[in-house]
C-alpha cells in the first residue's frame, strides 16, 4: 500500500504564488509516476501536471507556463510550483501515485485564489 500525504495549500491573492508538496510512503516500488489534480464542486477531476520518476512532465494547457512539477526521488515527494494564480485555479488538489493499474490518491488539499 501507498500513502500520500499533501500540504501547502491555502488562500493567496490572485498574482500570487503557493507551493504544495506531496510526499509517498509505503510499498513505492510500482510507482511509475506522480502528479496533481484538481477538483472544484460539481466537476470532474482534472489535470493539472504530473511527471515520471525519470522527469518527463505534462501539463494541462491551463497551467502550461504558470506552474512547475518536479520530483525529488530520493525524497518520494513531488512539488507543485504555482506562480501567476488565478481565481479559476481555486479547486482542491490532489495528489497522485501513478501505476499500472488504480492510481494512488492523497487526501487533497484546498486551495483559494482570492480575485
Amino acid at each position: 500500500q501507498v500513502q500520500l500525504v499533501e500540504s501547502g495549500g491555502g488562500l493567496v491573492q490572485a498574482g500570487g504564488s503557493l507551493r504544495l508538496s506531496c510526499a509517498a510512503s509505503g510499498s513505492l516500488f510500482s510507482i511509475i509516476g506522480m502528479g496533481w489534480y484538481r477538483q472544484v464542486p460539481g466537476k470532474q477531476r482534472a489535470l493539472v501536471a504530473t511527471i515520471t520518476r525519470g522527469g518527463t512532465t505534462n501539463y494541462s494547457d491551463a497551467v502550461k507556463g504558470r506552474f512547475t512539477i518536479s520530483i525529488d526521488n530520493a525524497k518520494n515527494t513531488v512539488y507543485l510550483q504555482m506562480n501567476n494564480m488565478k481565481p479559476e485555479d481555486t479547486a482542491v488538489y490532489y495528489c497522485v501515485g501513478q501505476r499500472i493499474g488504480p492510481n494512488y490518491w492523497g487526501q487533497g488539499t484546498q486551495v483559494t485564489v482570492s480575485s
